[in-house]
């Protein structure tokens, strides 16, 4: 392989003098530099032949040598220096103090065709942010970033990308659910791709410390490298720099309520400062449609990762990023005014959002009630979201006697129990559907121009918690078919691949509350 090495991160910003990988407080640097642990028989299980290209790696490159060392942290490219980022964070609300890249270590930055990635490995061994833990992942949750990463890429969600799935040859001892059952289980490394992995909480930490001369070492770094539009070094860049950072943020957490996707633990340290979707974890798809479902076990009592409360804590983040840049702008009005926007252009960008998943090219009034009530409506029996959205697209105004009944019958199919539906669920659908009717007979686009974008809006095939378990199930076996056949579906989810029309299907009984289909942990 030959790859154009641009490292700047760890060029340009001050290091940790101490260069051992053991567990301790880092002040006055942003990262510090590190040796992954060989992995004792690393084999690779999958790579993506489309994120390599993106780095200058080639097909033929990926099944090499060179290539498994470099993806397992086995070898160290020639002229580069391994680091982990020192960042802090507010988990679950709280301050955490330092956490920094745990589990992760930055490889090197590559540049090619105009543009450069940044490569971190996953669970390749301890670092000096480690704390208690041992820096290593389990094969389970590799796969479900792995997945997950390319599957939000190919929904058009902003996001970090998986350059491969490899697995150590060592055992991990892990507890699933926190519940006191350990056991062993094969360890895994997940090579991914982002421009940068700087988080909201890399800012926090300086800001909470104090150290406010690193901390502008950072901000002015990030924003010269990253939003080149932004001058730099000038409270109007620092004000600059939130409101897109905002911005990004904001697009993001839409495209996550359009394709029905809950995070699951949106702590500061887990918001990227490029407003990209970073560490998969106990994240989960909407099946019934519920705005008060989290996938996080950790956060069963109080649910604030909650799918609809993701907009809510995304602005509750970006509050506490606005707190750490303070000392750079002194004065609240500007940052007030940024955080205020947020929240009002979020309720007009999911407006908008909402009316093209319903087909609705303009804007009229009565549109919000008639998103307000669907929403209620949804919840009224358990409705697979996606399901629903894809169904309702078929819809055709041309069919001869079209009414709410026949419209009904056609998307009982998103019904988890359609048999078991009360005279007043019913009364309600059938009012809700007369009035999408109506509201459908204002608009001037044909049937098939109007499925055709709502086809394109709602997706047909996400990443169900179920089957990533399937693919977990089999590979824990040896079997990486099913993964493969997963990954390549996901790459095309708004197309019918009639092939594949068993995974345009709702959630199966047997996963309903299965360990790894339902709930989940942050080890997960």
């Amino acid at each position: 392989m030959r790859l154009n090495i641009k490292d700047t991160f760890s060029k340009q910003l001050p290091a940790d003098s101490d260069t051992s990988n053991n567990p301790r407080q880092v002040h006055h640097a942003c990262f510090s530099y590190v040796t992954p642990q060989s992995p004792e028989n690393p084999k690779l299980l999958h790579a993506s032949s489309e994120v390599a290209e993106l780095l200058g790696i080639t097909e033929a490159d990926l099944s090499t040598p060179d290539f498994l060392g470099l993806v397992t942290g086995s070898q160290i490219l020639e002229g580069t220096k391994p680091y982990a980022m020192c960042y802090g964070g507010h988990q679950f609300g709280n301050w955490a103090g330092q956490l920094g890249d745990g589990r992760a270590i930055n490889l090197t930055e590559l540049e090619h065709a105009n543009k450069r990635w940044a490569i971190q490995l996953k669970g390749s061994g301890l670092t000096p942010y480690s704390r208690t833990a041992d820096g290593l992942a389990v094969l389970r949750s590799s796969i479900r970033e792995h997945l997950c990463s390319e599957a939000m890429h190919y929904l058009g969600v902003p996001t970090t990308r998986s350059l491969s799935l490899s697995l150590s040859g060592s055992e991990v001892m892990r507890d699933v659910l926190y519940n006191g059952n350990a056991a062993m289980e094969k360890g895994a490394i997940v090579a991914r791709v982002a421009p940068i992995f700087i988080r909201f909480g890399n800012f926090e930490i300086f800001a909470s410390r104090g150290e406010f001369e690193t901390l502008k070492q950072l901000t002015d770094f990030t924003i010269q490298e990253y939003f080149p539009g932004i001058a730099s070094g000038t409270k109007e860049g620092y004000v600059a720099f939130l409101q897109e950072v905002a911005n990004r943020t904001l697009e993001m957490i839409v495209h996550w309520q359009r394709v029905g996707f809950v995070h699951g633990v949106m702590n500061t340290d887990n918001l990227s400062i490029l407003g990209l979707t970073i560490d998969y974890g106990p994240y989960g798809w909407l099946e019934g449609y519920d705005p008060n479902w989290t996938p996080n076990t950790t956060d069963k009592q109080f649910k604030r990762y909650r799918f609809g409360n993701q907009a809510k804590v995304a602005h509750w983040n970006l509050y506490q990023l606005a707190n750490a840049l303070y000392s750079f702008i002194d004065e609240s009005e500007p940052l007030e005014a940024i955080l205020d926007s947020f929240n009002k252009d979020y309720q007009i960008q999911y407006l908008e959002m909402m009316r093209h998943k319903l087909g609705l090219q303009k804007g009229v009034d009565g549109d919000q009630e008639l998103i307000s009530k669907l929403e209620k409506t949804l919840q009224l029996t358990e409705t697979d979201m996606t399901i629903f959205f894809r169904l309702l697209g078929t819809i055709s105004l041309k069919s001869d006697a079209l009414n709410s009944e026949k419209v009904l019958d056609i998307i009982k199919e998103a019904f988890y129990a359609p048999q078991e539906l009360k005279e007043e669920v019913l009364s309600s659908w059938n009012s809700w559907i007369s009035n999408y009717l109506a509201r459908l007979n204002q608009e001037d686009i044909s049937d098939t121009d109007r499925q055709t974008a709502m086809n394109k809006t709602n997706p047909k095939y996400v990443l169900r918690n179920y089957m990533a378990q399937l693919v977990i199930d089999d590979a824990e076996k040896g079997d990486v078919t099913l993964l493969n056949e997963i990954f390549e579906l996901l790459k095309n989810p708004y197309e019918e691949q009639v092939t594949q029309e068993k995974w345009f299907a709702k959630r199966p009984e047997w996963a309903r509350n299965k360990v790894g289909c339902s709930m989940l942990s942050c080890s997960s």
